[in-house]
């Protein structure tokens, strides 16, 4: 038990993904860690590059120091270049290198996770030499964790874990942005309501209601006249708002009824990771 408990249901969700992903990765054989996942450019072995580096800069230590090959198509942003680095300084890593690296790291982090004082509003470092609260930090790394466990899971076969603690992290995150993608991005008119109704191994159903200044909220009542109604899966939610899919694939999994501009630029605008 961490010593503040609005912490501990990230180390909950963090603790469960990261044994998780150690199971998944445990047994592979060399050529499985260049499969290719959801994930825009990046294998397995780079998904789990990619913990390894996160997890580490969040003990503390100093980055590598390596400079990036000119011809990473995938790479468009500063954000996707720093992440890059951790990365690409792991692609010719064997995979029991990997998964050794992988094991020490997570006890390290597990260890100074159960050892934890700080107050969740700590200044602590976040990419590109910013800064955010301990307690961002810890809900950031269990969303990316869960979202990495599930790139995994689609590149090896082995799916699961929908519903654990990581995916309720992640359900609140995409739900705090519902508002923006619906008012801001989509363009969605002022006084208009938009539902989204999930089924699946998580299920909720939110309006998003447009006021008349443009500025969107989201509440768990349903709305009589919506624009837009949307009724989709959980896994398919997860893809689209991860980036992962892009809406023409999986039209046949989302029913979307009202203003079709509107659906289709809400959907085009779906994606929330960077």
């Amino acid at each position: 038990m961490t010593v503040h408990p609005t912490l501990q249901p990230y180390a909950d969700a963090w603790t469960h993904s990261t044994e998780a992903i150690s199971e998944l990765v445990k047994p592979l054989v060399e050529g499985e860690w260049n499969r290719a996942t959801p994930c825009p450019g990046w294998s397995v072995r780079d998904i789990v590059s990619h913990v390894i580096g996160m997890e580490d800069e969040m003990l503390g230590n100093p980055r590598p120091i390596h400079t990036l090959p000119r011809d990473l198509f995938h790479v468009r942003s500063e954000f996707a270049r720093y992440m890059e680095v951790q990365v690409d300084v792991r692609r010719h890593h064997t995979g029991p290198e990997m998964t050794a690296e992988l094991e020490y790291t997570l006890i390290r982090r597990a260890r100074q996770i159960r050892n934890e004082t700080r107050a969740p509003d700590t200044r602590v470092r976040a990419p590109l030499g910013a800064e955010q609260s301990l307690e961002v930090a810890y809900r950031m790394r269990a969303f990316d964790l869960w979202v990495h466990e599930q790139d995994l899971r689609a590149a090896l076969g082995v799916p699961g874990n929908l519903d654990s603690p990581g995916a309720l992290v992640a359900r609140d995150i995409f739900l705090e942005v519902l508002p923006k993608t619906v008012a801001k991005d989509a363009g969605a008119p002022p006084n208009s309501a938009v539902v989204i109704d999930v089924h699946g191994p998580v299920e909720f159903l939110r309006t998003v209601r447009v006021d008349a200044d443009g500025r969107g909220s989201v509440d768990g009542a349903p709305s009589l006249g919506p624009a837009v109604a949307l009724s989709l899966d959980w896994e398919t939610y997860v893809r689209l708002a991860c980036g992962r899919v892009r809406p023409a694939a999986v039209a046949d999994r989302v029913k979307a009824e009202g203003d079709p501009a509107l659906a289709d630029a809400i959907l085009a605008n779906f994606a929330v990771t960077p």
